[in-house]
């Protein structure tokens, strides 16, 4: 079987992280990387793949690589609000796509490109950790089918030592970030929250603090899922104790897990710690996953539907920050996959695709 061909667009941090499992996968051949120079990706080869055969071939524009190295698929780890267009340049070259987290930056972006990628019949899923843990799988079946009763309250923090180590970083620039740490690290947590708890999200309650800061650094967020489900959630991009917790709190027990990384997780059936859980499974990397959906051999953990679902929620917590009042995510405003498709026709002849950064 030969293997995937797949490119890595954007050489920056987790770039570094998606190349190493990338190269030492057996079914995957890392055949491009872009960034916007060649001297950059030259010295990301040099650091992350100095020994690695054969070399991959080297762009610095998106839609030349995507026209020109054969690919399968790609990895793109470029500025969030790069994303988009990123995504429909690989739609149009008929690639699967693994996207880093946050998936866009607006609902409305995130619903004409469901309906555009859609269309090809490839794979497309999100960086997030935790649908690919076995701790994270059980919970949401948990969930599912009831076995501590109906879901009543989530409550989660995340803490990171994000203001510090971003300065002077595209990060704290809302036109290549759109948003702060909630959009950043925080997607990891409020992605835990969306995809294990599965129903859209009826209103939203938010305050920020920029911290005197261009974006968001610290949030608190309180919402209620259509399902009855409420949640509260607090982001902090201030503080030097870097980590995250979660709380499923249930009619019959509750469930305590990470929900940065799903690393460890403790389960109360009723007033009981359970001792020694059963969790059946084995943790992936979403670059695993990618693979595994791509070679027909699993079910892609994550989807566009959860890039819907997590960008409507930015969009309602941004305008609760900014009204001081409760958001409604604008479902009401979705269009059809017919009228998303016009828009995405529309897209392509006024934008200039053939220069688009990485």
């Amino acid at each position: 079987m030969s293997k995937i061909r797949i490119a890595i667009l954007g050489t920056g941090g987790m770039g570094g992280a998606h190349a190493e499992r990338l190269s030492s996968h057996p079914d995957v051949e890392i055949a491009a990387l872009c960034d916007v120079s060649p001297e950059i990706v030259a010295q990301f080869i040099a650091r992350k793949m100095p020994d690695y055969k054969p070399k991959p071939a080297v762009f610095s524009d998106a839609a030349t690589m995507f026209r020109e190295a054969k690919l399968d698929a790609v990895v793109i780890i470029t500025p969030h609000t790069l994303h988009y267009d990123h995504a429909l340049l690989a739609a149009e070259a008929g690639l699967h796509v693994l996207m880093e987290k946050p998936m866009v930056t607006s609902s409305a972006q995130a619903h004409a490109l469901t309906a555009r990628f859609k269309a090809t019949g490839k794979v497309f899923t999100i960086g997030y950790n935790t649908p690919c843990t076995p701790e994270f799988d059980w919970l949401r079946t948990a969930v599912r089918e009831g076995r501590f009763g109906r879901l009543e309250l989530v409550s989660g923090y995340l803490s990171q030592d994000w203001l510090r180590f971003t300065v002077g970083s595209w990060r704290q620039n809302p036109q290549l970030s759109g948003g702060g740490q909630a959009y950043d690290s925080g997607a990891h947590l409020l992605n835990s929250l969306c995809w294990t708890v599965e129903s859209d999200i009826a209103e939203v309650y938010a305050m920020v603090d920029n911290h005197g800061t261009p974006v968001d650094i610290n949030s608190s967020i309180n919402l209620r899922f259509t399902n009855g489900v409420m949640a509260s959630i607090v982001v902090s991009g201030n503080c030097p104790a870097n980590g995250a917790s979660m709380h499923f709190m249930f009619e019959r027990g509750r469930v305590d897990i990470d929900g940065w990384c799903g690393e460890w997780i403790k389960v109360f059936d009723g007033a009981n710690q359970v001792k020694y859980p059963v969790i059946p499974g084995k943790a992936q990397t979403p670059d695993d996953n990618f693979i595994d959906a791509i070679l027909g051999r699993a079910d892609p953990r994550t989807s566009l539907q959860n890039g819907i679902v997590q960008s409507e929620l930015m969009d309602a917590i941004y305008e609760s920050a900014r009204t001081g009042l409760p958001a409604k995510p604008q479902r009401a405003n979705r269009l059809s996959a017919e009228e998303q498709m016009e828009k995405f026709a529309q897209q392509l002849k006024e934008d200039d695709w053939g220069h688009q950064p990485c």
